[in-house]
Formats: structure tokens, C-alpha cells, sequence
């Protein structure tokens, strides 16, 4: 049985522990993608070929090595005395 859009997009948010938003900003420039998608939102060719082809690129990239950090940012932030980051 064929998987669906939004279920190959859940396996592959378990897979690269990227945020739903920011899949979403990445691939159509949505932070909302994932979240309308559970919520029913039936997307067109166009939306559904951007968001096969960012999976594809990086799990190529990833196999090539060249993956790196995403997601939030700030839990990598280094904070300095002063409160600065």
C-alpha cells in the first residue's frame, strides 16, 4: 500500500529530528506545511514534488556526509558571561 504525503513526511521528521516548522519553512517557505497537513490540507503537485525532492537531497546529503544541523538553533548557542550570546 502506498504511503501517503503526510505519512512519508512523519517518517522522514523521525528520521532527520527536524521540526515540523522548520520542514516546512525549508521545503515550500510554510512553517504551517506539516501542522495544515494533519489538520486535512490537501496540497497540489507542485507542493507534494518540492517536498519529495528536499527529502530525497537530504538523505543523499546525508549519505554523502554532508548533512548539517538543523532545527533550533538556540540549544546550540553558547551563552557568554554578560548574558550575551
Amino acid at each position: 500500500m502506498a504511503q501517503t504525503l503526510l505519512q512519508r513526511i512523519e517518517a522522514f521528521l523521525a528520521e532527520s529530528a527536524i521540526p515540523p516548522s522548520v520542514f516546512g519553512r525549508e521545503t515550500v517557505h510554510d512553517p504551517r506545511l506539516v501542522r495544515d497537513l494533519r489538520g486535512g490540507r490537501v496540497v497540489g503537485m507542485r507542493i507534494i514534488c518540492r517536498v519529495e525532492h528536499f527529502m530525497n537531497k537530504w538523505r543523499a546529503d546525508r549519505r554523502a556526509g554532508r548533512v548539517a544541523p538543523r532545527g533550533d538553533r538556540r540549544l546550540h548557542m553558547v551563552r557568554h558571561p554578560g548574558g550575551k550570546a
